[in-house]
């Protein structure tokens, strides 16, 4: 065999190897379980299924998302249980109520299944609950990230719609936004639900009873959309500042149309892929990163907006 032959027979031995070594675990049954605290009804949602999923085909590997269909917390904490007696090689899953979710996920770790904590909670809790690792936006940093910049761009009040209100996180985002513009969060958040039509009306009924607010802001597409609603049927739209996390179909068009300042970002994709792809490596090589990953927060505005338009939903 002369050089060259060798040479590109041993790249090809080397490029073909990861993908018998994914046929061979796969084969063996390599599975992961995530767990997350949404209600089937939040569409944001879909990029962490597609992110996973893609994980799992390009690792070999099997995948599966589990969660509580009413976002009920205890039925989630039911969920993980669940999952770890089914003896999986990982569980990903948010912890978005420290009280209620830790103890599960310790037990989960003490029998034996690794755990990465993802989108909720902080990287410490991970640590206190024995996880391996951290792959999300700390909440409070992204809340307060983004009052810094609505003070900055003159917004003294605002409304924070919290349709996950029984979520912490949810309630960090509100503060540390609060606490970014300097001044007490108060009752300038409120309760919304989860109901479209319910929020729409909440939403129309705060800024009714106080005309000068100066911004808005949701926590996602949940609350986002009914809000778009209501500001369009108010004739605010446009003329109040609208600041909203995550993104979404008809948040990309409010951002790209100026009715939405901006959105946060959080890469969602990255919190469901990365979890799947460092625990199989991890398992099959015993490598580790040796820190946590922060996936966000990155501020999304009307420039810069086409491959996030395109994969707005799925994979953004």
């Amino acid at each position: 065999m002369t050089s060259f032959s060798k040479k590109l027979a041993l790249a090809a031995a080397v490029v073909a190897a990861p993908f018998a070594l994914a046929n061979t675990a796969a084969a063996e049954g390599e599975k992961y379980i995530l767990v997350s605290h949404a209600p089937d009804s939040d569409s944001w949602w879909n990029t962490i299924k597609n992110g996973i999923a893609l994980a799992g085909d390009q690792m070999g590997v099997d995948v599966e998302y589990r969660n509580p269909p009413t976002g009920d917390l205890a039925d989630m904490a039911r969920i993980i249980e669940q999952a770890a007696a089914s003896a999986p090689n990982g569980i990903i899953t948010t912890l978005s109520d420290y009280d209620v979710l830790s103890g599960p996920i310790r037990a989960a770790v003490d029998s034996g299944v690794d755990v990465i904590i993802m989108n909720s909670g902080t990287p410490d809790q991970a640590r206190e609950v024995g996880a391996l690792m951290y792959v999300g936006q700390p909440e409070y940093d992204a809340g307060y990230a983004a009052g810094l910049r609505a003070k900055g761009d003159g917004v003294g009040s605002f409304l924070c719609v919290n349709h996950y209100i029984s979520s912490p996180s949810s309630t960090e985002r509100c503060q540390g936004f609060a606490d970014g513009l300097g001044i007490d969060l108060g009752d300038q958040m409120i309760d919304s639900g989860q109901d479209p039509a319910e929020i729409k009306n909440r939403v129309l009924a705060y800024l009714n009873s106080n005309p000068d607010t100066d911004a808005v802001l949701t926590l996602g597409p949940t609350s986002a959309d009914p809000t778009l609603l209501a500001l369009d049927e108010n004739g605010m739209a446009g003329d109040i500042y609208f600041g909203t996390f995550d993104l979404g179909e008809e948040i990309v068009k409010g951002i790209k149309a100026g009715v939405i300042n901006w959105g946060i970002d959080q890469q969602p994709f990255l919190q469901a892929y990365l979890p799947v792809v460092v625990l199989t490596n991890y398992h099959r090589f015993g490598v580790l990163p040796g820190n946590n990953i922060n996936s966000g927060p990155g501020f999304v505005t009307a420039d810069g907006l086409e491959k996030v338009e395109a994969f707005a939903g799925e994979y953004r």
